[in-house]
């Protein structure tokens, strides 16, 4: 690995350990030219996930979209920060199971929303009021009486 301060060619590793949940191993290295230390991290690369949209265009995966869907539907909610971020990580985690190369938007939105209902209710709404774009009045109401079901069946166990 090449230093990042004078560009030699020559590093070596003086620490390794796990990091982001075992996902990642982090470097701690020191260039044998100038002394200087710094960190690199090594991920396992993979196959890029590819998303099919609604017009059939398709782009990379990007789990800032998902990340960004979650935090505007969940604004001012009682929801934390760890709370939406280990939701996001369940989704990631969902979606890379399926082990496809290439995945439907709609799929991802499903997703999201199932994972939405768990986490709060309200968020969900706000979430399904945009993915599905509601029309009309009935269209919400037949969302707001999943959420009830939902909550009655909860009540009976």
């Amino acid at each position: 690995m090449k230093c990042p301060f004078c560009a030699h060619e020559n590093t070596k590793v003086i620490d390794s350990r796990p990091a982001d949940d075992n996902n990642s191993i982090r470097r701690r290295r020191e260039c044998e030219k100038c002394g200087k230390r710094f960190t690199t991290y090594e991920k396992i690369e993979s196959i890029p996930l590819v998303v099919i949209k609604k017009d059939n265009t398709r782009e990379t995966y990007d789990r800032s979209k998902i990340e960004r869907g979650i935090l505007r539907s969940c604004h001012k909610r009682p929801v934390s920060v760890g709370e939406i971020e280990r939701a996001v990580d369940d989704i990631e985690n969902r979606i890379f199971n399926m082990e496809l190369k290439e995945i439907e938007s709609s799929v991802i939105g499903e997703i999201v929303m199932e994972r939405l209902m768990d986490l709060e209710e309200v968020a969900y709404v706000r979430f399904a009021s945009v993915y599905r774009e509601f029309k009309d009045v009935n269209t919400f109401m037949n969302e707001i009486k999943k959420i009830l079901s939902k909550t009655e069946k909860e009540k009976e166990k």
